[in-house]
């Protein structure tokens, strides 16, 4: 029997041990985290919906016309009007005729991939793709083949070795750790060549990217032809939770028979599904949170290389600033919390070894004195 208590000291050792904090208020600007105010750079709330006074409203609105809870799974009675009507927002949102929510990314992943592929199908990844895709392509019985991150030219080279096998290509729209952007260009390219289906899960694209927020899809000006099967979030962009599928009639019809994280889960909550009715509203109505979330990656970027950090090339809310070994990290995020500033330290695993970094996240909710305030303390902690 494994040593838990031997395993957690040796991951104290290393550095690696992870522990939780507790966050009195809403997601937003600044946080309140263990009873101590902090100008926060460390949540996927890009647009500054989580707190938005619009979805807050609608949520409670949603609670009191259908409960707390949905109380059974989709395909028993859970499946409500809310749901219903934003599937149906979600499918017009992404141009595809329909669209499948499930109650986390997570499951939308593993429910999907595991439909679609099994023994005797070639599931290939970028390496560097979400752990939740990782997982469900181990979990689907599938072969699954790692390439190196965003390396097409020997993707093109290994999967010529492959013929007369169903295969799917798999990877993130915006990778969550190095915030860079997938190349789906030509990804599509080497997907319709040997006749593959190509997933992009884009859960940190979506709201960002595109002139609409359509994410990564509408930045490179690619249909539903191009990555027949599209993977959203919406406990990023969006502010709320939750996740969707959305694709072909076939497809969406296809998961409900077959995705068990979705036929054997309680649906959403409706409330949920309604306040995300209303951030996805706000999201196609106000424009300017993704020109001046965009505006502040600029002026940060420009700040970040006049005091020479090592920063990866990324022109998303994505900003990791590379530091190098976890006790490092640690240190450069403790020294930034006593400057009133809360940044997330990343190590292995989620990131190679080696490449610990200050996951610096950035959204419509700041301003640009909070950007300056950010690379001031940056500069005084380094």
């Amino acid at each position: 029997m494994r040593d838990l208590a031997a395993e957690l000291a040796r991951l104290r050792t290393e550095h690696l041990y992870r522990s939780r904090v507790v966050v009195d208020g809403p997601q937003g600007a600044e946080i309140v985290v263990d009873g101590t105010r902090y100008l926060s750079f460390c949540s996927n709330d890009y647009l500054g919906l989580a707190g938005h006074a619009r979805v807050i409203a609608a949520l409670k609105e949603g609670a009191e016309l259908y409960g707390a809870g949905s109380g059974a799974s989709h395909l028993v009675t859970g499946h409500q009007r809310p749901h219903h009507a934003l599937e149906e927002a979600l499918a017009a949102f992404t141009g595809r005729p329909r669209a499948l929510l499930f109650s986390s990314g997570y499951m939308a992943t593993l429910g999907t991939v595991a439909a679609l592929a099994g023994r005797g199908d070639l599931l290939w990844e970028d390496r560097l793709n979400h752990a939740s895709l990782l997982d469900a392509g181990l979990l689907s019985g599938a072969r699954l083949q790692r390439y190196p991150h965003a390396d097409t030219v020997t993707l093109q080279q290994r999967l010529g070795e492959y013929t007369g096998r169903h295969i799917m290509l798999i990877t993130d729209g915006v990778f969550s750790m190095d915030g860079d952007v997938a190349p789906l260009p030509r990804l599509a390219e080497i997907a319709q060549r040997h006749e593959a289906w190509l997933m992009v899960d884009d859960a940190h694209g979506l709201g960002v990217l595109g002139a609409g927020g359509r994410g990564t899809l509408e930045h490179f000006a690619l249909n539903d032809k191009a990555a027949p099967i599209l993977i959203g979030t919406l406990g990023k962009a969006f502010g709320t939770f939750g996740a969707f599928v959305a694709g072909s009639e076939e497809l969406i019809e296809y998961l409900i028979q077959r995705a068990r994280p979705y036929v054997y889960t309680t649906a959403l909550p409706p409330a949920v599904a309604h306040a995300t009715l209303a951030s996805l509203r706000t999201l196609e109505e106000e424009g300017w949170r993704r020109e001046h979330l965009h505006h502040l990656i600029a002026r940060f970027r420009r700040g970040a290389e006049q005091l020479g950090m090592e920063m990866l090339p990324s022109a998303t809310p994505i900003q990791p600033l590379l530091v190098g070994e976890s006790e490092q990290v640690l240190a450069l995020s403790a020294a930034l919390r006593q400057r009133g500033i809360y940044v997330g330290a990343i190590r292995p695993p989620t990131v190679p070894q080696g490449t610990a970094r200050l996951r610096i996240t950035l959204s419509a909710a700041h301003s640009e004195v909070d950007i300056d305030r950010l690379l001031a303390a940056l500069e005084s902690a380094s």
